[in-house]
């Protein structure tokens, strides 16, 4: 049976942001309660629709990057190809990489080992345990370790068109030189931020993985429901 896996984190009133970035608003617009002004239904059966207000960023929460997001010139996420956000993926385990560690070609290479997976257009996600340590406290936005221009290359090099890691970035954020979003910008790949639950997922392989983005006009990137799909 289709075993489903939620790699999403929970959109929230308030929940953590980058530090230049307003965190999001989700609040109640119209309630049960409120909404029995309406007189909708018919006598005896009322009939009551809860809605809600969202109002955020497209980078807060799990979300991709678009190509623009990178560079001026790139595509932006309505003119993406979703083929792109799902396919065969694999997750490695670097639970070893402290906060604010890199992630290098060499911790690649051991956790492909460990995998028993060898990357070949796969899509790679990174299980570093930053979410189980820190979420929901503010230090998850302050914490992440980040992929090394090297090891960025090394995903490229063996067609991993995305890749995903948990916290907001793939870049440290003490390093203002985005080697990461850098060498993405200039290989043509992209990556799926602040995702969770890895841990679940290390250590079975291969499975479907696939985070689609909304449809947002011009936009440099989207939330996404980000799910790990195993048969």
């Amino acid at each position: 049976m289709t075993r489903i896996i939620d790699l999403s984190v929970a959109i929230e009133n308030n929940m953590p942001a980058h530090r230049n970035m307003p965190r999001p608003v989700y609040l109640e617009w119209m309630t049960h309660e409120s909404c029995k002004a309406y007189n909708q239904g018919v006598p005896g059966d009322p009939f009551t629709t809860p809605i809600e207000y969202v109002g955020m960023l497209n980078h807060v929460g799990t979300h991709v990057d678009a190509y623009y997001h990178m560079r001026p010139d790139g595509q932006t996420i309505d003119e993406m190809p979703l083929d792109l956000f799902m396919g065969k993926a694999v997750c490695f385990e670097l639970t070893h990489i402290p906060d604010l560690g890199d992630i290098d070609v060499k911790d690649m290479e051991l956790a492909e080992r460990k995998s028993g997976v060898r990357v070949d257009g796969h899509i790679v996600l990174l299980n570093t345990g930053l979410h189980k340590r820190h979420y929901p406290n503010d230090s998850v936005m302050f914490s992440n370790p980040g992929l090394t221009a090297a090891a960025t290359h090394w995903l490229a090099d063996r067609g991993s068109k995305l890749h995903g890691v948990e916290g907001p970035s793939t870049d440290r954020p003490n390093f203002a030189e985005f080697p990461s979003h850098r060498v993405s910008r200039d290989r043509g790949i992209t990556h799926v931020e602040w995702l969770c639950n890895l841990e679940q997922v290390v250590g079975l392989g291969v499975f479907q993985f696939q985070a689609i983005p909304l449809r947002f006009k011009r936009g440099s990137g989207s939330p996404v429901r980000a799910l790990a799909i195993l048969e």
